[in-house]
């Protein structure tokens, strides 16, 4: 069994969790000041709103023309999957059925035979050596 450590967490691991929680800390009061400063200053915020306003339209623009662009890529993937994939699966199909074909006849005139005339040369050599003193 491996070893269980209770030694608690590490000065490192300690490090980083006080840390995480000072900069949530930290946050937390970045965010009431600025909801104080805003309300209490309406002009700006009206600045800052209009601002963020074009900013988001900006943001939706490039989000559009990403979009678009993947459409596009998507109606080329369908087109290179329609032309060029499928004419090798369908040849592929076609030499699997061509082998199957292949090692069926092969199976049937070949192996067939060559299972037969060892079976009979076995019988003969057991028979053989049934008579032999």
């Amino acid at each position: 069994m491996l070893p269980i450590d209770n030694a608690g967490p590490t000065a490192k691991q300690r490090a980083l969790i006080i840390g995480g929680i000072l900069l949530l800390v930290l946050v937390l009061v970045g965010v009431v000041a600025l909801a104080v400063a805003l309300v209490s200053n309406p002009s700006q915020t009206e600045t800052i709103r209009d601002v963020v306003i074009i900013f988001m339209a900006l943001e939706f623009l490039f989000v559009g023309l990403a979009l678009i662009v993947l459409i596009v890529q998507l109606a080329r993937l369908t087109a290179l999957i329609q032309n060029e994939v499928r004419p090798i699966l369908d040849s592929t199909n076609e030499t699997v059925s061509t082998l199957r074909g292949t090692t069926t006849f092969l199976s049937e005139h070949l192996v067939s035979p060559v299972v037969r005339a060892n079976s009979s040369w076995a019988a003969v050599r057991r028979m053989l050596d049934l008579f032999r003193p």
